[in-house]
């Protein structure tokens, strides 16, 4: 996986590159939680008609066709070179050896850390820096070993606009997304609190779209408390997926956001109570290294079973925040049981800052006070 790169040399390098495994296994090393910690499970390469569980023939030929060439590319920014098929396999593998076991038993949870990253890919297009969609293998690996419900939360800064479209029309996946959105101009553009899924699938789409940047650990826990939480504990599902992108990480260059990584290790905390393990996260997007190590240290430790305390009281959500979530409440609440009391504390909240922001023309990413918000659970 560490040889899947960008061949074509550029004044400034792609940000999707092989430092970025390095940097994270460098802390992980650092910190001790490899020495005796973990088992470390050997990659393996997921077979092509595993591939085509999710994707179609033609995508996975166009992906493999690229080991014949020095450098391919997929549009302006996704490459390839002559190792990049095998990498995808590899990833695509190890996600599907984890996800099984996890189901299985035969471990409790897992992280894999991988490249390429693989959310944005579609069942038949490769796109924003992915090839497969590794979190779509292993939620179907964990259908296949025999769960029933999966779901998969996606913390990536941007829409898992692949994972998405695969599972659409499945209520056997629940796919749940916080990201930046800023009305659809933040990439890839999808992620509308309106997008539930369709057919048989609508309503296991929860998308939680930050309408601006800077958006901080704050935010992302009110969403997990008010959204996130009431609908995982009624979907009950047997395996849980996180697509791990670090990219909401503060410092991240293409992100601009403001997450830490003890937000991080928090949002894992809820989701590892609450599944008792059966929790894989699985490695997307990050490309701020010192960043992105940090935060996979503080999620690693979590599965291996540090917790990273209360939630500090003082977090409260901005104004942003609590518009996004206020949002997503409203629309989930046609699907899943919300809280009515707090949607009210949510909704009287919103229209007091809402004044008040216009009155003074605060900034949205100033934090929300008041009696409501106090009143919010803390986890």
């Amino acid at each position: 996986m560490l040889l899947h790169s960008e061949v074509q040399t550029k004044s400034h390098p792609h940000p999707e590159r092989p430092d970025r495994l390095r940097a994270i296994m460098g802390g992980l090393s650092a910190a001790g939680l490899f020495s005796g910690l973990c088992c470390m499970i050997p990659s393996r390469e997921a077979t092509l008609a595993e591939l085509e569980w999710v994707h179609s023939h033609s995508h996975v030929e166009a992906v493999e066709a690229t080991s014949l060439h020095e450098a391919s590319y997929f549009g302006r920014d996704t490459y390839a070179n002559n190792y990049s098929a095998l990498a995808a396999r590899l990833a695509a593998g190890t996600c599907i050896d984890l996800m099984t076991a996890i189901v299985k038993g035969q471990i409790l949870n897992g992280f894999a850390l991988v490249r390429p990253p693989g959310h944005h890919a579609l069942s038949a297009t490769a796109m924003g820096f992915c090839l497969h969609n590794n979190a779509a293998l292993a939620a179907k690996a964990a259908l296949s070993a025999g769960a029933k419900k999966v779901m998969i939360i996606d913390w990536d800064v941007h829409h898992g606009n692949g994972t998405q479209e695969i599972f659409d029309s499945d209520s056997s996946v629940l796919y749940v997304s916080l990201h930046r959105h800023q009305a659809g101009f933040f990439y890839p553009g999808t992620g509308a609190a309106s997008e539930v899924g369709i057919k048989d699938g609508e309503g296991f789409s929860v998308n939680i779209p930050w309408p601006c940047g800077g958006i901080g650990d704050e935010d992302y826990l009110f969403a997990f408390q008010n959204v996130i939480m009431p609908i995982v504990e009624q979907f009950a599902p047997d395996a849980t997926i996180i697509s791990a992108g670090f990219d909401a990480a503060k410092g991240d260059p293409l992100g601009g956001c403001q997450v830490t990584p003890s937000g991080y290790a928090h949002m894992t905390q809820l989701l590892y109570s609450l599944m008792k393990g059966k929790l894989l996260v699985v490695l997307e997007g990050g490309y701020n290294l010192r960043s992105i190590s940090a935060s996979a240290a503080a999620v690693l430790k979590v599965l291996l079973g540090v917790s990273p305390g209360e939630i500090p009281p003082s977090w409260q959500p901005t104004f942003a925040g609590l518009l996004a979530v206020s949002e997503a409440c409203v629309i989930q609440s046609r699907y899943w049981k919300i809280d009515r009391m707090s949607l009210l504390n949510m909704q009287m909240l919103l229209s007091a800052a809402e004044t008040k922001f216009k009155e003074n023309k605060n900034d949205p990413r100033q934090p929300v006070s008041g009696p409501q918000a106090e009143d919010q659970p803390q986890g």
